[in-house]
């Protein structure tokens, strides 16, 4: 049983047990009334609760004031959700939206709660923290993937460490899938004007999308394009992208003559002609299906174009294509690339940035990858239906 007091929350906003439901997780030196007041300036509509931190030596998101800048204690962080947890399936039952808001400390534990239940929550944002990295929860390759994801740092903040910092942007902008919107302000530990406006502004549009089109549902990552319907493990480390939209590919980027081989074999594809995108950069060239749109609009980038995807200028040579979620989880997870920042807030939750060829065997790999987003525009394949 546990040892934590009943919790104690303040709450804001709508007081409809249906509406979403927005956590605010407090740090050092802070408590549930200061923190709720952060409701003032983020959208109406949502119901908004913050609980009081348990306070027990090296739990949960208390671990930063108790224990400095060491590391959370895994049993401790287990205990401390696990109590979380409990309040939050009375209030919050499965099927209401939820997204978690932490700052500084809260930032840890709102970690902690995504990494280790990412299928609960429709979101999340850490703001001023670190993930917490060693204390009992995965850090898997795609861990996140389909859960949109905000991270704010200060560039002079000395209160968490600049490692944990750097390895929590860079874990949420590659290897965890999630799609992450990420900024970085002059200035510290503390919650700006900015970094209000940036998390309110994506809050709106990820529960607007959440409330318009539901979740993806999860499904086997079988390609009907590939070789027995897998997707091998892209070998070498993954190039490095860039952390704000225009989203690029900066580094082991493929020639020049693998980029054009490439768009001419998905350019061939049946029912495709070659426009300028509706969406990506000048000089990007999209992939649109002439005649009638035979697949859901989550399988195109720009639906009333017709754009299922587009492959972008040979200094970058990567391409942005629409894939049902399971199979976007399946290829970051393989190493093949990352999501999009707007994936499920503003565009289809499977927009993918897929890295380019660098021999004739990725050559095939790639242009298998995308023959599976056009057999998904064209109707030949099914995705699992939204929850």
């Amino acid at each position: 049983m546990s040892t934590f007091p009943t919790p104690v929350v303040a709450t804001a906003g709508s007081d409809d047990p249906a509406a979403p439901l927005v956590l605010l997780l407090h740090g050092r030196g802070s408590n549930e009334r200061d923190i709720i007041g952060l409701a003032e300036h983020l959208p109406a509509g949502p119901a908004y609760a913050a609980v009081r931190a348990p306070i027990a030596e090296g739990a949960g998101y208390a671990w930063f004031a108790n224990r400095g800048i060491g590391r959370p204690v895994a049993e401790s962080l287990r205990e401390t959700m696990d109590w979380f947890r409990a309040w939050l399936d009375a209030v919050a039952p499965m099927g209401r939206p939820v997204v978690l808001i932490g700052f500084s400390g809260g930032a840890a534990f709102a970690g902690g709660l995504l990494l280790d239940e990412p299928d609960r929550y429709a979101g999340g944002a850490i703001l001023y923290g670190t993930l917490p990295f060693h204390a009992g929860v995965p850090t898997t390759p795609a861990r996140l993937a389909g859960v949109p994801v905000v991270v704010v740092q200060g560039e002079q903040d000395t209160v968490i460490p600049r490692e944990l910092l750097d390895r929590t942007w860079t874990y949420l902008l590659g290897e965890s899938g999630a799609p992450t919107i990420a900024v970085r302000h002059p200035g510290g530990h503390g919650i700006t004007a900015d970094a209000l406006g940036t998390v309110g502004g994506w809050l709106q549009e990820r529960l607007s999308y959440v409330s318009r089109h539901g979740r993806p549902a999860p499904g086997p990552a079988s390609w009907p394009t590939l070789p027995g319907g897998q997707l091998p493990a892209r070998t070498g480390a993954r190039p490095v992208v860039s952390d704000r939209i225009p989203q690029e590919q900066r580094s082991d980027n493929a020639p020049r003559e693998l980029q054009e081989r490439l768009f001419n074999r998905v350019a061939a594809l049946p029912g495709v002609s070659i426009r300028p995108s509706a969406i990506s950069v000048p000089g990007a060239r999209g992939l649109m299906l002439t005649g009638p749109q035979l697949g859901p609009d989550d399988a195109f980038l720009v639906p009333s174009a017709g754009e299922f995807a587009h492959v972008h200028p040979g200094h970058d040579g990567s391409m942005h294509l629409a894939l049902p979620s399971t199979l976007a989880t399946d290829l970051i997870a393989k190493g093949w690339g990352v999501a999009h920042p707007l994936a499920g807030v503003r565009l289809t939750p499977g927009m993918v940035m897929l890295f380019g060829p660098r021999d004739d065997a990725e050559l095939d790999t790639v242009s298998g990858i995308v023959a599976t987003s056009h057999a998904w525009a064209s109707g030949q394949l099914t995705a699992p239906q939204a929850r």
